[in-house]
């Protein structure tokens, strides 16, 4: 009597496991969503905008877009290593940054704020 049950449970253990390969066969994959197109930039960051005579002097005098004027910022700060060496965050303003923002230490989250005075 003891076989009997021994076997029942090795068949019953087979059976479950074909069942489960087959459910596994007949799920099909999810469809590919279409790839999404590329982000539009807003164009109102991408319009050029005059600069101020003082904001020229640091980044150039020709008409340029917002974002163009933070990159070139950006990139006058890290060239003339004006960053706070303590609190990476502040900028230690120069002679003509200084003019641009009006004061010699600035946050950079600060900057684009004061820098907007000098946009039109």
């Amino acid at each position: 009597m003891a076989k009997k049950k021994a076997t029942k449970k090795a068949t019953a253990k087979k059976a479950t496991k074909k069942t489960a390969t087959k459910k596994a066969a007949t799920k099909k994959a999810a469809p590919k969503k279409a790839a999404k197109s590329k982000r539009k930039p807003n164009p109102a960051f991408m319009r050029p905008l005059n600069l101020s005579s003082t904001l020229a002097e640091v980044i150039g005098s020709k008409p340029m877009p917002r974002t163009e004027v933070v990159k070139k910022l950006w990139a006058y700060i890290k060239k003339n290593n004006l960053q706070d060496a303590k609190n990476r965050r502040n900028i230690n303003a120069d002679a003509k940054l200084k003019a641009v923002f009006g004061k010699g230490t600035v946050n950079m989250f600060e900057m684009t704020k004061l820098v907007s005075k000098h946009l039109s």
